[in-house]
């Protein structure tokens, strides 16, 4: 049985990278090896979803806008429903938030590639399914990140999120590639239902999963958003994490929303090299989330983000003017690099400054904001490539990051290393 909380040693502190405050400290609890591991194989099926959603929407219209909308309708539901899913997590047990919302994601999955199989899914109908899985993500991510306090020691939180931001990355690498080989080997509906078989590993392990829960007071639904919104809205750190948290989204996800017409119409590429594309930029994620943390710790968090985010602007410009499977995979590492970077990092400002009894909300609200950015994004980058181009859309994305980089440097700085820090 996997043990309920991190304040119980397991066993002598251990030496190297897995002793305290080193970068895979996390794991020394058994609870976090179980969970991360079993959200890896999840996570892994949910990359090769998405490819496979991603490039039937190329099969089924030639419109960039309904493609890149495909990329909406899985942040969509973050947006709107993610407050009312914070609040559940903090009124509820977590552990049974979370379990869930993984059997509502596997019941989604399992009828997409029931409807794949026998050829009756449409651009429509595809949307709609995967803005219920969505649903399921909206559920599944306060709960989840308000969770990790219950997996490790207080010490270790930095680090747990960046490798679970790792693992989450490290299945961007291997999923899409798998999605592609899949996919031109089998059909899109055969990805769904791998992802729905990638749910099982997640719900058995929070099924033997029974932390000690902190006692809840609990508030009626709107009450309860309510009390979050206050404390996000009144905390001057909380509300600029929120606002580099949008600015992000909006113009990083340019990549990934026009990532597979990029593949198809400008380089001529197939379902495999779009796997490889999307693995090229877990891949620069990977190779940069273990020391995101040391980085943050020397040179502060605005450093990091403002940097990451010019970073991916200027990986974007290659891509937009690529012709070649090369160029577009070294703007992908690079991508993937910057993203993890800024992201993990934008994470961490947000834990840090929430307090326990509303950390679910206000993982909500982050995640709505952030999610809420790379949703309007991705419908105006590709309103911008049907009006225009697809290379033109990248490069609008591109110029808006190096224009906000040094503005909200000034406007909204991130928060100083103990600027409003919640101490545990």
């Amino acid at each position: 049985m996997i043990e309920p909380g991190p304040t119980q040693p397991t066993a002598p502190p251990p030496a190297g990278l897995t002793a305290p405050g080193r970068p895979l400290a996390p794991f020394r609890f058994p609870a976090f090896r179980a969970i991360w591991t079993a959200n890896f194989a999840s996570s892994i099926g949910s990359m090769i979803q998405s490819v496979g959603a991603s490039w039937l929407m190329t099969d089924l219209t030639a419109s960039h806008q309904l493609i890149s909308l495909i990329q909406s309708s899985t942040t969509l539901p973050v947006m709107l429903l993610g407050m009312f899913a914070g609040a559940i997590a903090d009124n509820y047990d977590r552990r049974l938030v979370m379990l869930a919302a993984q059997w509502l994601m596997l019941a989604a999955s399992a009828l997409l590639a029931a409807l794949a199989w026998s050829g009756q899914i449409g651009p429509w109908s595809l949307i709609a399914f995967t803005l219920l899985v969505g649903c399921g993500t909206a559920l599944n991510g306060p709960a989840w990140q308000a969770s990790v306090r219950m997996q490790v020691g207080p010490g270790d939180l930095a680090q747990a999120i960046a490798l679970n931001t790792i693992a989450f990355n490290l299945a961007r690498s291997v999923g899409p590639a798998l999605g592609g080989i899949l996919i031109a080997l089998t059909s899109p509906a055969a990805a769904f239902a791998l992802n729905a078989f990638s749910f099982v590993a997640l719900i058995v392990v929070l099924g033997r999963w029974h932390p000690e829960q902190p006692s809840r007071t609990r508030q009626p639904m709107l009450a309860s958003i309510a009390t979050g919104i206050r404390f996000c809205a009144g905390s001057s750190p909380v509300r600029r994490v929120l606002v580099r948290g949008f600015a992000f989204g909006f113009g990083g996800v340019g990549f990934l929303a026009l990532l597979p017409v990029v593949v198809r119409a400008q380089i001529g590429g197939s379902e495999f090299d779009y796997g490889l594309l999307l693995g090229a930029f877990g891949l620069g994620s990977i190779l940069t989330a273990l020391w995101i943390a040391p980085l943050r710790r020397r040179f502060g968090s605005e450093a990091v983000v403002g940097t990451a985010s010019v970073l991916f602007a200027l990986a974007l410009f290659p891509l937009a003017a690529a012709h070649s499977l090369a160029l577009a995979l070294a703007a992908g590492v690079v991508a993937g690099g910057s993203w993890v970077s800024a992201l993990s990092s934008l994470n961490v400002a947000m834990q840090l400054r929430s307090p326990e009894a509303i950390l679910g909300r206000c993982m909500a609200i982050y995640q709505a904001v952030t999610f809420g950015g790379m949703a309007l994004g991705a419908y105006v980058l590709g309103l911008i490539a049907d009006l225009l181009s697809v290379a033109d859309a990248i490069r609008c994305a591109a110029t808006l990051l190096l224009v906000l980089a040094p503005l909200l440097r000034w406007l909204a700085p991130m928060p100083a290393r103990d600027e409003g820090r919640i101490r545990a």
